[in-house]
């Protein structure tokens, strides 16, 4: 690569600022660990006139990002939009296929069209870069494709959601409700200020564990429908009966191989209170290895936000300029090969049930017969009556069942008129 490295950046928001910021501000420091001299030579945003810490040169700002291709001789390219398709799309096509390196944190993008581009830029012979794309600041995807690419990978999982990590431990915290604290999210940045449901419905961690799963058994993306659930049903009440019964409740992405199929999933879990995941709170995010030699690996850090956000991108740009053109998911495409999934039905687990009811004989009775008929057996039970009006809460603990009866013995219990809402469900981990 020449001595003098054109740079451009798609999408001035909150995380393109700040690596704007960062590009100025280390100039030297990029150039004394790399001799290469960095000149940002082009910025694209929705509007210039948008108040802004720092003047933009009109000289270098495109409106349309796709006119920088043509116009500028640009050598790598910050797509910082975050769409999955639309112009993100674009802009990323585009300069891959013009030989430009491309350095993106859309994990939208890459769990979406992650194989599509990353066999333009090996036809290229340019990087895709996406380390700010998991866990933020966590250099976790160099890590599963440098420092433990011998080892046999059988299993990631982690707290890959920092919105939802936060608001489950602040409502432990504070004792306050979902609701409430999602607001506090949202004036502390944490969480979306209009719509945060891709946060809360789990899409964002599910996204995440697409590309950790591609990386770490060297597989294409996977494009199959998985479980995927989120925190918005969790009450403070269960956090609470969680508390007593020596758990927590954790929003986990997991993926594993069982049998030699995938099995991806993210939903809530109840961990072990002296267990490490549970003990990672607010917004870090922590990833957890399995492999071979090498046994457990765990990485933990902030997971969002510009800053940590930032500092995975300027480590991307460090590689591209240090020379190292590599394949963007560690093998060649070629040698990536699809995997069967497993049977989500077969998936067992003990289950944490709340059940919400009218307080009058017979009820329980009622759903515990359900369960009996789906072959699901009790291991704890726990009444909290609610006298003043006239209602329960049924909180069951069950011994190991698999999806398959579980989900049998909800809908069974959906024409109960006695049971007032839909039940909660918890997954013990």
């Amino acid at each position: 690569m020449k001595q003098k490295v054109n740079i451009a950046i798609v999408g001035l928001g909150q995380i393109g600022n700040y690596l704007f910021n960062e590009l100025r501000l280390k100039k030297k420091d990029i150039e004394i660990k790399t001799g290469k001299k960095i000149n940002i030579a082009a910025l694209s945003a929705k509007n210039i006139n948008k108040k802004r810490k720092f003047k933009i040169n009109k000289a270098i700002f495109f409106k349309n990002p796709l006119e920088i291709i043509k116009k500028k001789n640009i050598d790598v390219l910050f797509e910082v939009i975050g769409q999955s398709d639309g112009m993100s799309k674009k802009i990323v096509e585009l300069a891959l296929k013009n030989k430009i390196h491309v350095i993106t944190p859309n994990k939208a993008l890459i769990a979406k069209h992650g194989d599509y581009l990353s066999n333009i830029a090996e036809r290229n012979k340019v990087n895709l870069e996406f380390e700010a794309s998991v866990a933020g600041g966590i250099p976790i995807l160099r890590t599963i494709k440098e420092g433990v690419a011998t080892n046999k990978i059988n299993k990631v999982y982690g707290i890959l959601n920092g919105t939802c990590n936060y608001i489950l431990s602040e409502m432990e915290n504070s004792k306050d409700s979902f609701k409430n604290v999602l607001k506090k999210a949202q004036k502390l940045g944490y969480a979306e200020p209009g719509n945060p449901k891709l946060d809360l419905n789990g899409y964002d961690a599910l996204a995440k564990i697409k590309i950790l799963s591609s990386l770490s058994f060297n597989k294409s993306i996977s494009k199959k429908k998985c479980l995927m659930e989120g925190i918005e049903n969790i009450e403070f009440k269960d956090i609470e009966i969680a508390n007593q019964l020596n758990f927590r409740i954790k929003l986990l992405g997991i993926t594993d191989l069982v049998n030699n199929k995938l099995f991806e999933r993210v939903h809530p879990c109840l961990v072990k209170k002296d267990s490490y995941i549970a003990n990672v709170s607010g917004v870090m995010n922590a990833v957890i290895l399995h492999g071979n030699p090498i046994g457990e690996s765990v990485l933990q850090g902030e997971g969002a936000g510009p800053g940590p956000t930032s500092s995975a991108l300027m480590s991307d740009l460090l590689s591209i300029l240090r020379g190292n053109i590599k394949f963007p998911f560690g093998i060649s495409g070629k040698k990536r090969k699809s995997i069967l999934s497993y049977d989500l039905r077969k998936y067992s687990n003990s289950l944490y049930l709340r059940f919400e009811v009218n307080d009058k004989p017979g009820v329980l009775s009622q759903i515990t017969r359900s369960l009996a008929i789906c072959n699901i057996s009790i291991e704890r039970l726990i009444q909290i009556p609610d006298h003043k009006n006239k209602k329960a809460s049924i909180i069951i603990i069950t011994h190991r069942t698999n999806e398959l009866n579980a989900n049998k013995c909800l809908k069974s219990l959906k024409i109960n008129r006695n049971i007032l809402k839909i039940p909660t469900r918890i997954r013990l981990f």
